[in-house]
């Protein structure tokens, strides 16, 4: 193995990514060295390709990015026994600390201390990728390397719609992005009954419709109220998926809540959003916020549902060899893509 690979870098502090030379990390006793074999391009891959107000503030230069992987364990350090070489896996993203009250509840996706690859440490966008054994998850034979390269968004599609009972639920999707399009595959999945997602890209609601069986609705061109009344629900939706991170959504979303209803907030809004709280407070809605994946009970279930017939292959729209890396995050850009995935075999 040469001691130098290719990789994606945040060089200089301005818009884009460089293709550069880099050294293979080097494991620790509880590590692993994965050789990447597929990549996903994520929003936030976005957020540092931009350069924009929270890239700047969070990633420091030079920061080889990404965090969206599948591929194979090539070296292990000496104190790992549960995994070996040539084993097929993706991972978790977040590196998280052993030592808070949330990591030793075993709530580890809510250790304050967590750092994310490609982002805090060096990312998944290069030949190769050191990471701890503890975040290693292995991939059946069920789940190829493609699919394996975005269960890191899969994931925050699926601890988004899990966070409550959908199960002959009416359930309001806000924000067809590629989350929001799995979450509404998921929903439908685990027996929710009407799946209703909106958004204003009609490329984007067109994908949803292939991915999954949803009612699509544009709202620049169609009434939610009358996607509601054809589907005979008498008083709202049961459910609300949070993706859009806008805040004209979340209002539309509050009020097509039943009494009673509840939000699962995945979506960031930028900067702060005015909040009428009365309307939450009188319809006695419940909010919660979500980050990234339970770990590691969310891998455990999106891999159980893949293998049991979930199908979001769909979601995934380009492919392209990391030397047109540009090109993949120009897809991304143009807001008429789902997911984008590199090639780095």
């Amino acid at each position: 193995m040469s001691n130098q690979m290719k990789a994606l870098v945040k060089a200089k502090p301005e818009v884009g990514l460089w293709l550069e030379r880099a050294p293979v990390p080097e494991i620790g006793h509880d590590d692993v060295l994965i050789r990447i074999k597929k990549t996903g391009i994520c929003g936030t891959d976005i957020h540092i390709w931009n350069w924009d107000e929270w890239a700047a503030h969070t990633v420091p230069v030079p920061m080889i990015t990404g965090h969206e992987f599948a591929g194979e364990i090539v070296e292990i350090g000496r104190d790992v026994h549960d995994l070996s070489i040539g084993q097929r896996c993706s991972g978790e993203g977040h590196l998280i600390g052993k030592t808070s009250r949330q990591s030793r509840a075993g709530k580890f996706h809510l250790d304050p201390g967590t750092r994310g690859i490609g982002v805090n440490e060096q990312g998944a966008f290069a030949e190769y990728l050191r990471l701890p054994a503890f975040n290693v998850v292995p991939l059946s034979d069920a789940i190829d390397d493609e699919i394996g390269a975005i269960l890191d968004p899969l994931g925050n599609a699926v601890h988004t719609a899990l966070s409550f009972d959908l199960i002959g639920e009416d359930v309001l999707i806000t924000g067809a992005g590629p989350i929001g399009i799995m979450a509404a595959a998921v929903a439908r999945h685990v027996g929710a009954r009407h799946v209703v997602i909106t958004d204003v890209n009609q490329d984007r609601l067109d994908l949803a419709g292939q991915v999954a069986d949803v009612v699509p609705v544009n709202v620049t061109t169609q009434d939610l109220a009358e996607t509601v009344s054809n589907l005979k629900m008498k008083q709202g939706f049961d459910v609300g998926l949070e993706m859009s991170g806008n805040q004209r959504a979340l209002d539309q979303m509050v009020e097509s809540l039943v009494m009673g209803g509840r939000i699962a907030l995945l979506g960031i809004p930028p900067g702060k959003s005015p909040v009428d709280w009365s309307r939450i407070v009188f319809k006695a809605i419940t909010i919660k916020g979500v980050y990234g994946r339970e770990i590691f009970e969310t891998w455990y279930k999106m891999i159980a549902m893949l293998e049991n017939g979930l199908d979001v292959r769909k979601v995934i729209t380009h492919r392209f060899a990391v030397d047109d890396f540009r090109d993949g995050f120009a897809a991304m850009l143009s807001g008429q893509s789902g997911k984008v995935v590199l090639d780095w075999t």
